[in-house]
């Protein structure tokens, strides 16, 4: 033994050190691999990691679906599809007119993504009248191949006709408050909405587009009017100086949009989006209108002139034009029939309000 420790002590110092440096760093690196490969947290992490690379993989690396050809004339951008009206917007979202979109397109691209739409729709009092004839043309025309919610919100849940669906598509009948003045519908409408996006329409549907019930579909209305956000030009202010349009001027509402500015007027009629972006609108507007109310002020046109206000500062990404939300009444009344049925713009109607 003692020359045992003899022979050590005599070893250089160099030596040593070398050794309990190595003997370190083995520790370390099982320290590492333990916490890296044996930590719960890890494995959660990687395991959440693996799924969402398999669900990636599964979109876009599809096994098993084979994709549909289709031979399409290439596009010409310094060619525009209509040279009549604006196709599209200062900050580069497009106008949708008759011509100025291949559907076959948009078709393929929505498909894919299994979209589901929500069509909302309220029917309080007598306007329930107009609801056979607003679900029977949608189902007609109204995103045909899709599935479709059509929420409908009444305060006359027995009253609601049945009628046959296609595939995939149902009647969601919701029961609201029958108010007794229009003033307190327009002043609620927003905030229904709002409340059952986040509820509701969030786990159920991924756009939702909101009507006026005393409208017929005429023509097809597909997936072209999907956007994030979109809002439809009014028809009896298309092509009018903004200094015409009926904002609400006075600085005491919440709707007050100055006379310098303004891009559209946007009808009330057909507005929609993504469920969150529709949510943030109808919220936003509901909010306003109650500061509104507490200031015992109402603006001009209700809650058409907030949901302008909100359009012009969060502007859509798609822009219908009067083809979406037809008045034939109001353009006989300017005196302009002698034009013929129609102005020289409107190719097809597609929504008609038919009171």
């Amino acid at each position: 033994m003692a020359q045992l420790v003899r022979t050590l002590s005599e070893k250089p110092k160099s030596y040593l050190l070398r050794q309990v440096i190595f003997i370190l760093l083995i520790a370390l690196s099982l320290a590492f691999f333990g916490y890296c490969y044996l930590n719960p947290r890890s494995q959660k992490l990687e395991s959440i990691q693996a799924r969402a690379n398999k669900i990636v993989r599964k979109i876009y690396h599809p096994q098993g679906v084979k994709l549909r050809r289709r031979v399409f004339p290439q596009p010409n951008v310094l060619r525009p599809s209509r040279r009549d009206v604006h196709v599209i917007t200062p900050w580069l979202a497009p106008i949708i007119w008759e011509g100025t979109y291949n559907i076959d397109i948009l078709n393929e691209q929505f498909r894919l993504q299994n979209t589901t739409i929500g069509l909302i729709v309220f029917a309080i009092k007598k306007h329930v009248i107009y609801l056979k004839r607003f679900l029977e043309t949608a189902e007609r025309y109204f995103m045909v191949g899709y599935k479709v919610n059509y929420y409908i919100f009444t305060d006359r849940p027995d009253h609601v006709p049945r009628i046959p669906l296609q595939n995939g598509r149902q009647v969601v009948i919701l029961k609201v408050q029958s108010y007794s003045h229009s003033q307190n519908m327009s002043l609620h409408r927003m905030e229904v909405i709002s409340n059952f996006s986040e509820q509701h329409f969030y786990r159920e549907v991924d756009y939702l587009v909101c009507a006026d019930v005393d409208m017929k579909f005429t023509e097809h209305v597909g997936v072209e009017i999907l956007a994030s956000l979109f809002g439809t030009l009014h028809p009896g202010f298309y092509g009018l100086n903004r200094t015409n349009f009926p904002y609400e001027r006075r600085p005491q509402s919440q709707a007050q949009i100055p006379e310098d500015e303004g891009d559209f007027y946007y009808t009330g009629a057909l507005f929609g989006g993504s469920v969150p972006e529709v949510h943030r609108l109808t919220k936003a507007c509901h909010q306003a209108m109650m500061v509104d109310k507490d200031n015992r002020i109402e603006a001009v046109r209700r809650e058409e002139s907030h949901l302008n206000k909100y359009l012009l500062y969060h502007k859509p990404s798609k822009v219908l034009s009067p083809e979406y939300s037809w008045d034939k009444q109001m353009w006989e009344n300017t005196g302009n029939q002698q034009l013929g049925d129609l102005p020289f713009y409107i190719k097809r109607i597609r929504l008609l309000i038919a009171k």
